[in-house]
């Protein structure tokens, strides 16, 4: 649902997407998958309406699905160094500034598509420190929207999921959430059609707060 009003959730840890969560990469990621999409002869709409949330090699087989898997993890570290090299516009969402330092002391871990080298770039371009847990394209064996990622930042945390909120923008990786067995907080226009637990226009909307109360280093949030 959308928040009109400020939902509150309550977890122990955070975990935390980064394009079009913590970083707007639209324009690095549009210029790399028109560039694609008109080597191999496809309709960008259709094609930028698949890759975003997803691991390269998986949007690949999506929109070539009779070529062979190894092409498509070929192609995707072509295009991985290809997304690296270029952060011009890369920018960060509204709100992650103030965010990322409210949680600086808090557990949260970044779970993202993006392989070290981008995931330090864009952070890097964008203004935004790292999180000391991350989870990216080297530590999985699966793209979102399978839930290994996310289930992966729990266990680093040692936070069961069901203590666990995403923060997520995209299909794969809200659908990656839920499979997960957490509650997700969309992020940004894209998320609103693919049902999270709630969607704000971006991270302004969301307080993080300790629950002092329960005294086992719970969070409450409230968003909206």
């Amino acid at each position: 649902m959308t928040a009109t009003t400020a939902t509150v959730l309550t977890a122990r840890a955070l975990l935390l997407d980064m394009d079009g969560t913590l970083v707007n990469s639209d324009a690095v990621v549009e210029r790399c998958w028109r560039r694609w999409a008109q080597r191999h002869g496809l309709d960008f709409p259709e094609v930028i309406k698949v890759v975003h949330g997803r691991q390269g090699y998986a949007s690949m087989a999506v929109l070539l699905p009779d070529r062979p898997m190894a092409e498509n993890h070929a192609e995707n570290r072509e295009m991985l160094a290809e997304e690296t090299a270029d952060v011009e516009g890369v920018v960060p969402i509204g709100g992650a500034p103030a965010f990322l330092a409210a949680i600086a002391d808090l557990p949260h871990a970044l779970v993202t598509s993006a392989d070290a080298a981008l995931a330090q770039a864009r952070m890097d371009a964008a203004g935004l420190p790292m999180p000391y847990v991350r989870i990216t394209a080297e530590s999985v064996g699966a793209s979102k929207p399978d839930p290994e990622g996310f289930l992966k930042g729990a266990a680093e945390l040692g936070v069961d999921p069901a203590d666990c909120v995403v923060f997520e923008d995209s299909q794969a990786g809200i659908e990656a959430g839920l499979a997960a067995g957490m509650r997700v907080v969309g992020i940004g226009p894209r998320a609103a059609a693919y049902g999270p637990t709630v969607q704000v226009e971006d991270l302004t909307r969301v307080r993080v707060e300790v629950a002092g109360e329960a005294g086992d280093g719970g969070l409450r949030l409230r968003v909206g």
